[in-house]
């Protein structure tokens, strides 16, 4: 990969003595294997075949990379097996992203964890297999270095292994915290899995886990009750688009989703919060933040996984080309050249080869 970015989108903010880090990131890494072009969900007792196979790096790694691909200076704790899935995962996010892994480590004897993803009829299904890394002889940071922000993962599991306790201090620091959250498989939802929320900024759930943690009956709703713990909130809306309540000025925000054919959704959400958060830094309004978010995820779902699906500001840069050449052939076309119009001073005129790496079927072959 070529040492410089495309694009800065924080160029103009940069200053003497600003943190090296634009964003920090701490989770887990995984090594995602995913199956696409599959015409149905799997069923018990048969044996299906997929058309399409690749794999990447996953987990906190989507993120990580999609972040990197857009110019921000990326900075990784995260534990990493010593195995050939974990030498694959760190030369990707290292050599091959320039992701600083200078916090991360590399454990003897943990084998990496691992995702299968299956997408069929534009959701995908996951299983994955691991376990917790081992206690270090140097732990990872319990707060994270100077940074400009950092991405936080809230949820029952971090709150009960004390994995949020970084998140007060660093915000204490200055560090504006953009959290998410995943999953809860116990079904409880307790709102109580939020609090730190308190020491954030900004909060993107999906709409499925908004509902579930307000007990609302919309997601509008729920963004709004959100907006009462946090002063900004985004709910991703799937094929709805997103919307975002920012508590702080009284400004609402609604974007569409576009539309696209759609190969492999694994990571979408996470690429939706790197161009989210690379626009929040860049001090861009709220509208255009949504949007840019939008765009990014919708262009990480035509291709496989999730971190090497995540788009450069040269795809970026194509697409805006293309949008503006078909305007007049819908009205969709017109609107969209409308609503993405603050790219046009932004985008890279020079369309400089960068070709990205993307999820391959095997992590290598041998030489020879």
């Amino acid at each position: 990969m070529d040492d410089q970015p495309v694009l800065d989108p924080l160029s103009a903010l940069r200053a003497p003595g600003d943190p090296a880090t634009d964003v920090y990131l701490t989770g887990t890494v995984f090594l995602d294997i995913i199956f696409t072009g599959l015409d149905r969900a799997p069923v018990r007792g048969t044996e299906s075949w997929a058309r399409g196979m690749g794999s990447s790096p996953g987990g906190i790694a989507n993120m990580a990379t999609a972040l990197a691909r857009l110019g921000l200076r990326t900075t990784l704790a995260a534990a990493f097996g010593d195995d050939m899935y974990g030498d694959y995962c760190w030369d990707s996010l290292s050599g091959g992203e320039g992701i600083d892994l200078t916090l991360s480590r590399r454990v003897p004897g943990w084998h990496s964890p691992v995702t299968v993803s299956m997408a069929y009829e534009d959701e995908r299904t996951m299983v994955s297999h691991g376990h917790q890394a081992p206690p270090p002889e140097d732990a990872v940071p319990a707060c994270p270095p100077p940074a400009r922000a950092a991405v936080a993962a809230l949820g029952h599991r971090g709150r009960a292994e004390g994995e949020h306790d970084w998140i007060a201090e660093a915000a204490a620091s200055g560090t504006r915290i953009f959290a998410d959250v995943g999953w809860d498989e116990t079904g409880r939802w307790d709102p109580a899995d939020l609090a730190g929320l308190r020491h954030c900024a900004a909060f993107l759930p999906n709409a499925a886990e908004a509902l579930h943690y307000t007990r609302a009956s919309t997601a509008r709703e729920a963004a709004r009750k959100l907006a009462d713990l946090v002063p900004l909130v985004v709910v991703t809306l799937g094929a709805e688009g997103a919307c975002a309540v920012d508590s702080a000025t009284g400004e609402t925000a609604e974007v569409p989703a576009l539309d696209v054919e759609t190969l492999d959704p694994t990571g979408a959400g996470d690429v939706f919060t790197a161009g989210f958060v690379t626009g929040s830094l860049a001090g861009w309004p709220l509208t255009d933040r949504l949007a840019f978010a939008s765009l990014c995820a919708a262009l990480s779902v035509q291709e496989f996984g999730g971190s090497l699906s995540a788009p450069g500001w040269i795809e970026i840069a194509n697409w805006w080309a293309q949008a503006k050449a078909y305007a007049g052939e819908a009205p969709a076309g017109r609107e969209a050249v409308i609503r993405f119009g603050f790219l046009e001073d932004l985008l890279p005129t020079a369309t400089r080869p960068w070709p990205l790496r993307r999820a391959v079927p095997t992590i290598g072959f041998r030489s020879g």
